[in-house]
């Protein structure tokens, strides 16, 4: 069995200034993104220009940090939030909700559609590959601060978590960076780097993301004040990515197999 390292949450400190791993994460994964974004947008027939990339970065950042933390108040922990507002603002101390930055990552970037005269699914088509590897750090940093642990497992990889108990539980922070990141990431790169339908990378983001998260929900310890949702076994995280999966399979079928118009015939005299 293997023991948690106690990893000191704060990567340094500048008198009374707390530079946290955890923000450092979500630093990396942004960077990540912008990086990746200007390689996809020096390519022949990239909807974007590298010099847009920096404003899709900066906005979706916004999104994720805003969205990510009000998804978490509203469909975690309102009670604790609302008898202590001020805490709302402790981002550092982790409590973030993937699909409440998703749905502030999806409103900035209907933004920036509009503001460079795109479709909507064409700027998402297009950052959806970039997303995964800032999950799988984000991830990395749950794992940092010795939150968000997994189940009981008798497994040789169980790890004791000595802040929760002496249990060897599964490292579920890191199952969700490898499942969640870096697979979904390489799944979806090489999906996109050919030409695909409108929407298509979207909706595989969509399905592949809540697959592997529902998958990965069953080897994470619940919520302690939430518990499971429902049957003794639906989490909240589960629960909230069925309609993800629903609605990536809807988009796919329409990418591939809406009508086609057929070409309207020019008329001689």
């Amino acid at each position: 069995m293997l023991t948690y390292p106690e990893i000191d949450p704060i990567l340094f400190q500048l008198g009374p200034l707390k530079i946290h791993w955890y923000g450092v994460m979500y630093l990396i994964g942004f960077v990540f993104a912008w990086w990746l974004g200007n390689r996809r947008a020096r390519q022949p027939g990239a909807i974007v220009t590298p010099a847009q990339i920096s404003d899709f970065v900066f906005y979706g950042a916004l999104g994720v940090v805003l969205g990510g933390r009000l998804g978490y108040v509203l469909f975690y922990d309102l009670s604790t939030y609302i008898a202590t507002p001020s805490a709302i603002f402790k981002v550092w101390q982790g409590g973030m909700s993937f699909h409440g930055g998703f749905i502030g990552v999806l409103v900035a970037m209907w933004l920036s559609a509009r503001n460079i005269n795109r479709r909507f699914f064409e700027v998402t088509d297009f950052i959806a590959p970039f997303v995964p590897l800032g999950l799988c750090v984000g991830r990395i940093g749950n794992f940092i601060n010795g939150e968000l642990w997994g189940r009981p497992t008798d497994l040789p990889w169980g790890m004791i978590f000595p802040h929760v108990d002496n249990i060897p539980r599964h490292p579920s922070q890191l199952y969700q960076a490898a499942l969640e990141g870096l697979a979904l990431f390489i799944i979806l790169w090489l999906f996109s780097k050919r030409p695909r339908p409108m929407m298509a990378v979207s909706g595989l983001f969509l399905i592949g993301y809540g697959a592997f998260r529902f998958l990965a929900e069953f080897f994470r310890e619940p919520d302690n004040h939430l518990g499971f949702i429902a049957f003794d076994w639906l989490t909240m995280g589960q629960l909230l990515t069925v309609p993800m999966i629903i609605v990536g399979i809807i988009f796919m079928g329409w990418a591939y197999w809406r009508p086609v118009k057929p070409a309207t015939k020019k008329q001689t005299g």
